[in-house]
């Protein structure tokens, strides 16, 4: 019978955070904020703290953003989502170099649906910083991983022109 209950607790969490995504994406922040705490409350997984953590960012919330990807890296590290996303809220607070090397660790996780994303970030450092051939290098890393992700094939078309 545990296995059994356990089973429908996480289904129940699975649930709960599949009808928090939705909210968000229909930029109902606030009900996708109390359904994602209410999956972690059932179950915590690394997806939902890290979700969280993205619903509090839109709310310009980014040291609880980062707490709750924190939590997400403890539950599981090799989920590339949650060092990503410190760095992006690092950036968005200005403070580039400490997002590095969560972007770097970013690029190494195992388990990682969108590994273009920290190349590209780190890009955004790059530049920011005047290191443009870096910059470049990264986006090249971007679009090898996904050669259709258009905002780096942008940048990168951009970062040229100002290279030559």
């Amino acid at each position: 019978m545990k296995g059994e209950s356990s089973r429908k607790i996480l289904e129940q969490a699975v649930e709960l955070f599949r009808q928090a995504y939705q909210l968000q994406m229909q930029a109902d922040v606030v009900g996708a904020i109390e359904l994602y705490q209410a999956s972690i409350a059932a179950c915590p997984t690394a997806e939902a703290h890290t979700f969280l953590g993205w619903a509090y960012s839109f709310e310009g919330r980014f040291d609880e953003a980062i707490a709750e990807c924190r939590r997400a890296i403890e539950i599981d590290p090799e989920f590339g989502n949650p060092w990503n996303d410190i760095g992006a809220y690092l950036i968005e607070q200005d403070r580039q170099d400490e997002a590095i090397p969560y972007l770097e660790r970013a690029t190494r996780a195992k388990r990682y649906e969108s590994p273009c994303f920290p190349h590209f970030n780190l890009s955004r450092i790059f530049v920011k910083k005047g290191q443009l051939r870096r910059a470049a290098e990264e986006l090249r890393r971007a679009l090898e991983v996904n050669p259709g992700y258009l905002p780096a094939r942008q940048a990168l078309t951009e970062l040229e022109k100002r290279l030559h």
